[in-house]
């Protein structure tokens, strides 16, 4: 798989196995930039192909399709289509993917003409993290090789461009490789990544990240700290629980924002236990934790002027003799009651130890990351998450975020009637609500109880938090969604400040 990437020169072609020329289409004909030189390893590059080419080549206007010529001697050429444009930052991520996924051998070049590109940083962001992600092979973690790009320009890039590439291409590994690092440890076997394993790995990977702090809280201080929820969901496991705090504090920080990602290592349900089908991709229900120490770590490594505290509750949720039983009644830190009727419906238990947590930390804002009910799989499939939002400013900068990206995201509601669903006759509230009866929306209105009344969105991504097979750049097995749009999100906030959502007193206060 590809690790890593930079940015070379035409006087490193001769260490290329392939060569990656991009086009876009214009009725039907692809165009390839003048940037891009007339003579390459001995083949002569037109400026244009027919529609017919292109058609008995299998090069069209979709983004990532693509057409190789090869060369007894030298390198392959492969011509990959950007669609219609050189200012969509998607295609190029499926470019990118391309390009990683068909090239031949172990040194892949892309040639980036930026003459027509208006902002090559993004452009070279995009590329990148596409051919990183799409090369991702967790049983083959050590295979060495490498991805190259090459500005252009005609005759010449400028010297602004040039840079912004160079730094396109930083930010782009730097991404690519947090993602990459986060599914890892989603695709990881549970009898490899115990609660307490799992601690370990976040705490080694943000050991040296800049300006870093990592607490590991054993299963006694989450006792001590009154982690009801927590502990509820694994008094059935052998396996003790973990709390991971992690904080990165830089200086002159522009704004606080708290993430905290639900970690159940493994789920058989408990005791209200799934089906055989349902446990076997259950190892992934800990991303929403993988996704926020990784969404963490990415901007520790990119310097971000935010201030950002990532906490990850840990558990496994099995059916040993000290179970959760339905029925018993847990006390959060918070001092709220959650009566529990199901025991799979875990997740919003342990978050809500981690919101009530977020909030002593007194962030701008606060965003959860969950694997949490199958209603949003049903709702919205496998390729977009659903997003719940406090407040509209904050939905909305998410979204943005997520448009960026390219991780689908939808807004749902947050519907006030529904709260009734949730009503407790022993408790403040029981764990689930009317059985196939908005079930993404209660849980989500469940977790805002914890929240204090703070700006707050929460991330349902049980569906595309999984491929069943690889598309474009998104490899089959963990996804890590969300993890991109959160560090998208979070390089708008470090450069613009909070000033988009509202001050978190005035929201608490109901002054908004």
């Amino acid at each position: 798989m590809i690790k890593n990437a930079r940015v070379v020169t035409v006087d490193d072609f001769a260490e290329a196995t392939t060569l990656v020329i991009p086009v876009i289409f214009d009725e039907g004909e692809a165009l390839i930039a003048d940037a891009i030189p007339d003579v390459l390893v001995g083949h002569e590059i037109p400026r244009t192909f027919s529609a017919a080419w292109c058609a008995s080549h299998s090069l069209s206007d979709l983004a990532g399709s693509a057409t190789m010529w090869s060369t007894f001697t030298g390198p392959a050429v492969m011509f990959v289509s950007l669609g219609g444009s050189y200012n969509r930052p998607e295609n190029f991520r499926v470019a990118g993917a391309t390009a990683a996924q068909r090239g031949e051998g172990g040194a892949i070049v892309f040639l980036l003409p930026t003459d027509g590109i208006e902002f090559p940083d993004d452009a070279a962001q995009a590329l990148v993290e596409g051919a990183l992600l799409g090369s991702y092979n967790y049983k083959l973690p050590d295979e060495e090789r490498s991805f190259a790009v090459v500005a252009l320009g005609a005759p010449l890039p400028s010297v602004a461009d040039h840079d912004d590439v160079v730094e396109g291409v930083r930010r782009g590994v730097v991404i690519a490789e947090g993602v990459n690092w986060a599914k890892r440890l989603i695709d990881t076997p549970p009898n490899e990544l115990s609660p307490k394993e799992l601690a370990k790995h976040f705490a080694y990977h943000l050991g040296d990240d800049p300006n870093v702090q990592v607490e590991i809280w054993t299963e006694s201080k989450v006792r001590e700290e009154r982690l009801g929820g927590l502990l509820g969901v694994g008094a059935g496991s052998a396996e003790p629980t973990r709390l991971v705090y992690a904080m990165y504090q830089p200086p002159f920080a522009t704004a606080h924002v708290a993430l905290v990602g639900k970690g159940i290592t493994f789920d058989s349900g408990g005791l209200s236990i799934k089906s055989a089908d349902g446990m076997t991709t259950m190892k992934t229900d800990m991303s929403g934790a993988a996704v926020v120490m990784a969404a963490l770590s990415m901007v520790a490594r990119l310097g971000l002027a935010v201030r950002v505290t990532a906490i990850a509750p840990l558990s496994e949720n099995l059916s040993g003799g000290r179970a959760t039983r339905p029925g018993d009644v847990l006390t959060i830190r918070n001092g709220m009651t959650i009566e529990v009727l199901n025991t799979d419906a875990e997740g919003r238990l342990v978050l809500a130890d981690g919101l009530s947590l977020a909030v002593e930390a007194n962030p701008d804002a606060i965003i959860d990351v969950a694997t949490l009910t199958g209603a949003q799989a049903v709702a919205l499939g496998d390729e977009v998450g659903a997003l719940f939002a406090s407040t509209d400013e904050l939905a909305q900068l998410l979204l943005d975020a997520s448009e960026r990206s390219g991780e689908m995201l939808w807004r749902l509601p947050l519907v006030s009637t529904y709260e009734k669903h949730i009503d407790s006759d022993v408790a403040d509230m029981k764990n689930i609500g009317k059985p196939g009866k908005a079930g993404a929306i209660v849980a989500a209105l469940l977790l805002q109880r914890f929240t204090d009344g703070r700006p707050w969105a929460h991330l349902d991504i049980a569906g595309p938090g999984r491929a069943d097979a690889t598309r474009g750049y998104v490899t089959k097995g963990s996804t890590a969604f969300s993890a991109r749009t959160i560090v998208e999100f979070l390089l708008h906030v470090a450069s613009d400040g909070q000033d988009d959502w509202p001050d978190a007193d005035a929201v608490a206060s109901g002054d908004d």
